[in-house]
């Protein structure tokens, strides 16, 4: 590349605004893991592909925990998670309207056996957004919710 054309070229990368789905996509660090939210509504959109699933949830104004959700048993995952107090912990997200789900990625989903939603469906995820939620309505899923089924996204079934 001849040096004219090669300092633009930087001088463009760099001014390109990072988003948070970019730090999301790897690893776990960048999401707030001591406030789980339980997010909770109506699929808008979904791309069911690697490197992760993903879906646009609208989250209604209303919306509320399960009373009986804290109880609920936690499916046994490979990796070390402590489900019950993951669950115990849910609170629903100060943000309404719609959040992007990143889920696991897809050999993950084919493990559990995660049935596709579809647009309109009802889902429900519990997963971790950056602290205070700051920043675009962004979420790394725990477990997913799909006709009142738990699945643990963070490793494979146990």
């Amino acid at each position: 590349m001849k040096r004219r054309h090669f300092f633009p070229a930087i001088a463009a990368l760099v001014s390109v605004p990072l988003s948070p789905r970019l730090f999301a996509h790897h690893g776990w660090s960048s999401f707030d893991e001591t406030r789980p939210l339980y997010i909770a509504g109506t699929v808008k959109s979904v791309k069911w592909q690697n490197p992760h699933a993903e879906m646009v949830i609208a989250v209604a104004k209303d919306a509320v925990l399960p009373p009986d959700f804290a109880k609920r048993p936690a499916p046994a995952q490979t990796a070390s998670v402590n489900g019950a107090k993951i669950l115990a912990e849910a609170t629903l997200p100060i943000k309404r309207g719609d959040w992007t789900i990143e889920l696991s990625p897809m050999t993950r989903i084919e493990a559990w056996k995660v049935p596709t939603p579809k647009i309109g469906d009802s889902v429900a995820a519990v997963a971790y957004s950056f602290k205070d939620e700051k920043g675009a309505s962004f979420a790394r899923v725990e477990y997913l919710i799909i006709a009142d089924k738990l699945y643990g996204l963070r490793s494979l079934p146990a």
